[in-house]
């Protein structure tokens, strides 16, 4: 049992607020299933303190539960081991995001290690990482996003990227994807709406002349994962209330052709005929009145 107040946390990440959330009401109902894990580390004044490795949502729920120590694993590994296992056990988890990925290879690249090094220790594939240390060395943030949400695969990124400006030579990229079956359908149309965004602003999310290239951080990416988060949710919003004003449509005009006098009325302005795709809500089993 560790006490909570002695523990600090390396590498502190962003979390969902509902997952978040979640977490604090299943430790708050059947307790800690599974032990953090720290490293022993001085204090400033001597006392004893401690880093944490893994388990930053289960620390976060026991102090927001308002708990005084939590069960935990001690091991003893420097700071640089201490991120890997922390890393590594978030991509081992059954269900990562791909944005946990893109966060992941480039904070062990700052920390020295190789690509191969990364690969071997993240248990991801060497072209993989070595796909994504390119997008990124090059500022493909908007590829980057586009993986990240599957609109796009890593290896046509790669093919866009490289061929750089060249309008013929990126088309031609897009053209293999889809004659190899990378991009089918819908996800051409997405791919090819990224492709403009990037030929128009630019590969980086960062708009305007005046400034400078930027880096491409876990933070970066992290701002941008969240900002087309935001703006698909407002899109699902507006779907909705367009599904909702049509319904109401729909149900309004089902009544009004139930009324014969109606209907007359209609034929004698020339306005009996509505598009199909109304009409056949309006008279789902039939073409029409």
């Amino acid at each position: 049992m560790i006490a909570v107040d002695s523990i600090d946390v390396l590498n502190p990440r962003e979390r969902n607020a509902q997952a978040f959330e979640d977490i604090v009401l299943n430790i708050k109902k059947i307790g800690l299933k599974k032990p953090i894990t720290v490293t022993p580390r001085p204090g400033a004044g001597g006392e004893e303190r401690y880093a944490l490795v893994c388990g930053e949502g289960r620390l976060k729920a026991f102090r927001s539960l308002g708990e005084l120590y939590i069960p935990a694993l001690v091991v003893n590994v420097c700071d640089e081991d201490a991120m890997i296992m922390g890393l590594t056990e978030n991509i081992a988890r059954r269900k990562y995001r791909t944005i946990e990925l893109l966060s992941a290879i480039p904070r062990l690249r700052s920390a020295g290690y190789a690509a191969r090094d990364i690969a071997n220790k993240t248990g991801l594939s060497l072209g993989y990482v070595q796909g994504v240390l390119t997008l990124m060395s090059h500022g493909e943030e908007r590829l980057l996003v586009g993986i990240e949400h599957g609109r796009i695969s890593l290896r046509t990124a790669l093919s866009i990227c490289n061929a750089g400006k060249n309008d013929e030579a990126v088309q031609a990229a897009l053209e293999e994807a889809y004659e190899t079956g990378l991009l089918k359908g819908h996800s051409l149309v997405e791919a090819r709406r990224i492709i403009e965004r990037r030929r128009v602003s630019g590969p980086s999310l960062t708009h305007g002349s005046n400034h400078k290239k930027s880096v491409v951080t876990t933070s970066s990416l992290v701002r941008a994962y969240q900002k087309e988060a935001a703006r698909q949710k407002l899109l699902v919003k507006k779907a909705d209330l367009t599904q909702q004003r049509l319904l109401l449509i729909v149900s309004a005009l089902r009544q009004l052709v139930a009324d014969e006098h109606f209907l007359t009325l209609l034929r004698a302005e020339r306005l009996d005929t509505m598009p199909q795709y109304l009409a056949q809500r309006v008279w789902p089993t039939a073409s029409g009145p």
